[in-house]
């Protein structure tokens, strides 16, 4: 047992590396943002898509495409648009002539959706329809066409950013499409020092070169590991009280009654111990301990904590019920 441990302890040690050189190369490009990143990287060791929140100018589409570079994957932008179609994504079928034949049949023409990495490119541009053609791939990692069924290539990501600021020519994601994001990411403005690092950076005649330092078969691997992270008993039991504290009906918090419409379901649970397992190996840790579950908390309750009207009158966010829980509720002994 001591050497499958120390088997364990060596690969997540060589990984936890790679994970470092693909930091430093997505810090070629993105100053700063060191939360966001992590955020992104704890999304792909999970297994999960992760929705980025931040007004115009903030590099959401830059820290993507960026990440996608250092990756040895496949990748594909999709510009979401009001008259995007769902085979706009998903793909088509074209009428074909087999010319030694003459019989002609139907072929499928995948659409971008058959990538491993997906930049959703302002995603609330489009109406639900078009954007309901994202849920089977996004949960089940397929696409059906007609009475056909295509699998998807692991791994498989999608990313999509949206702007808070816009309302006009926008369209609010349906909570059950929220819901299938495993984090909802917001990104702030950057520190006086890091605008001025960007400004230095990105006005000159230099261009950083990222280069490929992991491949998808080592993130699969890395996913594995993920899931072999430990966390004990008494860790699974403070994540079920915090998830169970944010639903009215079964919450002791009368803040979470009086501001609180619907709580977060079963599904941010599972989110919650898998990204505090993959922000674990992403500190070469092979347990997870509540400062793990307490850094993402955030960004995998803020779209399935439903706040009601009198909340928002009041400025009261799904971020500011979250705190006030996190304050409340206690890790049991483990």
């Amino acid at each position: 047992m001591d050497s499958e441990l120390k088997q364990a302890a060596d690969e997540v040690e060589a990984l936890s590396a790679r994970l470092q050189q693909l930091k430093s190369e997505i810090a070629k490009v993105i100053i700063g943002q060191e939360e966001i990143v992590s955020q992104l990287l704890i999304t792909f060791l999970s297994g999960g898509h992760a929705l980025l929140e931040g007004v115009p100018g903030l590099a959401k589409t830059l820290m993507i495409r960026t990440l996608a570079d250092a990756i040895d994957l496949s990748f594909k932008r999709i510009q979401f648009t009001p008259d995007l179609m769902p085979s706009d994504i998903l793909g088509t079928e074209i009428l074909e002539e087999d010319h030694s034949t003459g019989r002609k049949f139907f072929k499928f023409n995948k659409g971008p959706i058959f990538s491993n990495i997906i930049l959703a490119d302002e995603i609330n541009r489009t109406p639900p329809k078009t954007q309901a053609a994202l849920l089977e791939a996004m949960q089940e990692f397929e696409v059906t066409y007609g009475d056909k069924t295509y699998k998807l290539d692991r791994p498989f990501f999608i990313l999509a950013t949206q702007n808070p600021i816009e309302q006009s020519g926008t369209f609010q994601l349906p909570e059950a499409q929220q819901d299938r994001f495993l984090l909802y990411i917001k990104i702030g403005y950057p520190s006086g020092a890091e605008e001025t690092s960007i400004l230095k950076a990105t006005t000159g005649t230099a261009k950083p070169k990222v280069g490929k330092v992991i491949s998808g078969k080592e993130i699969l691997r890395l996913q594995e590991l993920v899931r072999e992270i430990s966390i004990s008993d008494g860790l699974i039991a403070y994540v079920s009280d915090l998830v169970r504290a944010t639903r009215p009906a079964t919450t002791t918090m009368d803040y979470v009654r009086d501001w609180v419409d619907w709580g977060a379901g079963p599904r941010a649970g599972q989110a919650m111990i898998l990204t505090a397992k993959a922000h674990a190996l992403l500190a070469g840790r092979l347990a997870v301990t509540p400062e793990d579950i307490r850094s993402v908390v955030l960004p995998v309750l803020r779209h399935r904590v439903i706040v009601n009207f009198r909340a928002e009158a009041e400025g009261i966010t799904a971020d500011t019920v979250t705190h006030k829980i996190l304050d409340s509720v206690k890790p049991k002994d483990s």
